[in-house]
């Protein structure tokens, strides 16, 4: 929660001063984090959505949603309503000792990282990145994952532009490209 401590002493301060809100209210803040990981693969092994779902448990501490396929495709051999992926939002404490975990632990832990994209803002203040494999949460016990699988991680935040989230970000210790 030491991060939580320091986006309310520290973060807060520095964006009020750069930004010269009104109200506190106006204060940027981070509203939630989604985690997705698809499972493609789970159309021909259905038992392979199942170890997906545990061990995106693992690593966020909450159970996730099936995302299910909404039209059939013959080519990709789909049909409606078919698990495709999972998907979890992190909200409170939760998404505070999700993201610290993640600057602390598991980014530093991805092989050859130089920091996150820079460019990787949607416009409205909310940044998504993926990471490549599930390995580098501590959780995961490599000898257990029969399947490496990539997932997208989207921090959604109250900023109104890029700017400010981008701030937000990196006050917080988020490793942004410069």
């Amino acid at each position: 929660m030491k991060l939580q401590e320091k986006y309310n002493s520290e973060v807060k301060n520095s964006l009020q001063e750069t930004y010269n809100y009104k109200s506190v209210m106006q204060l940027p803040q981070i509203n939630k984090i989604v985690v997705n990981m698809g499972v493609g693969d789970a159309t021909t092994d259905s038992k392979r959505i199942d170890s997906a779902f545990e061990e995106l448990k693992l690593i966020t501490g909450q159970s996730p949603i099936k995302t299910l396929a909404k039209k059939s495709n013959a080519y990709f051999k789909i049909r409606e309503g078919m698990p495709l992926g999972l998907k979890v939002t992190l909200r409170g404490d939760n998404m505070w000792n999700f993201l610290e975990k993640l600057i602390d632990v598991t980014l530093p832990r991805v092989k050859d990282f130089r920091g996150l994209n820079k460019n990787a803002f949607d416009g409205r203040g909310n940044y998504t990145f993926g990471l490549k494999e599930q390995l580098v949460f501590p959780e995961i016990t490599f000898d257990q994952v029969k399947v490496v699988r990539g997932m997208d991680i989207s921090i959604v935040t109250t900023a109104k532009t890029d700017d400010e989230a981008r701030d937000l970000l990196l006050g917080l210790g988020l490793p942004i490209k410069k």
